[in-house]
């Protein structure tokens, strides 16, 4: 790896995650970790995440040739000042976030004349902090890196070859497109969650009690994409607002048409979107971006993590 000293800003689920995947495929790379909170950095040191926690950002990151920042969106630009006066001038400074051009602005305004590749693996699971994170987390998931015009092509091939070894696959492209399509794939997924729990949590009719006592496997699965990280959420819905508004139109647009089509006792109109819907998701479980199981296999995963 072209990377020997990886400095990790933030040990939550990814943070962690990076830092644990870091000692299990890349022996000899020296790992650093700090987190704002006191308390999550007493709690990577008990669990290893990283080699050294330290207690200030600036030293964390001092003289580390890979710096990663693992905090919510809309954390990035305190982060990165926090950090700058610790930068070593080579440093590649990258991130994980889920919302691109507006952490690379905020970035580029922060830390002016080092190199900044932003990157966002698309990986994860509703859980966070510290005790969330395991090394297998990018393994067979894709991870996304936008780097700006003029970004060293070497650079880029590093970083690549990094998000390679934690299992990634790595794909490359433009930071307006990557807010695009996870405004479709995943904000915008999250939205109707958190949105649909909330609904049911609010109906007069219908006690908390019995939501939670007759919860089918469809409003379940929902429950658990709205136990994510909520300060992380609003951070990428504020960040990547106009994407998200644009595809939020769309999506209103086509429920107003399935309404349309309910109302009228359009069976045929219903039978044509359950269908292709349907051949979207054997799409997903053929590249191997979910498990056709009825439990996703995250009955696996879990027996996995508790071992």
């Amino acid at each position: 790896m072209s990377f020997t000293r990886v400095a990790i800003v933030g040990l939550g689920l990814l943070g962690g995650s990076i830092g644990l995947g870091v000692r299990a495929h890349r022996h000899g790379v020296v790992t650093t970790g700090y987190d704002s909170d006191p308390q999550v950095r007493a709690r990577a040191r008990d669990l290893g995440l990283v080699g050294t926690v330290i207690d200030d950002p600036a030293e964390a990151v001092r003289q580390a040739d890979l710096v990663i920042l693992c905090v919510p969106v809309g954390a990035m630009r305190q982060a990165a000042a926090a950090i700058a006066p610790g930068l070593s001038p080579g440093v590649l400074v990258s991130d994980v976030g889920s919302a691109k051009q507006g952490v690379a602005r905020a970035l580029a305004d922060t830390l002016p004349g080092h190199t900044i590749i932003p990157a966002h693996p698309v990986a994860g699971t509703e859980r966070s902090g510290p005790d969330a994170g395991f090394a297998s987390l990018f393994h067979a998931r894709w991870c996304i890196l936008t780097p700006p015009d003029g970004a060293p092509a070497d650079k880029v091939a590093d970083l690549t070859e990094f998000w390679q070894a934690l299992g990634s696959t790595v794909e490359v492209m433009d930071a307006g497109h990557h807010d695009m399509v996870l405004a479709v794939t995943s904000h915008i997924p999250h939205l109707v969650a958190y949105t649909i729990v909330g609904t049911a949590s609010d109906l007069e009719q219908v006690t908390r009690s019995e939501v939670i006592k007759y919860s089918a496997g469809g409003f379940r699965d929902f429950t658990r994409i709205a136990a994510s990280d909520p300060t992380m959420w609003r951070d990428v819905f504020l960040h990547n607002r106009d994407a998200v508004l644009e595809m939020m139109d769309r999506f209103m647009g086509d429920l107003s048409t399935m309404r349309s089509a309910i109302a009228a006792g359009d069976g045929d109109a219903m039978f044509d979107l359950f269908t292709r819907t349907r051949a979207i998701r054997r799409g997903i479980v053929e590249q191997g971006q979910d498990d056709a199981r009825p439990d996703f296999g995250r009955g696996d995963h879990d027996r996995e993590n508790a071992a």
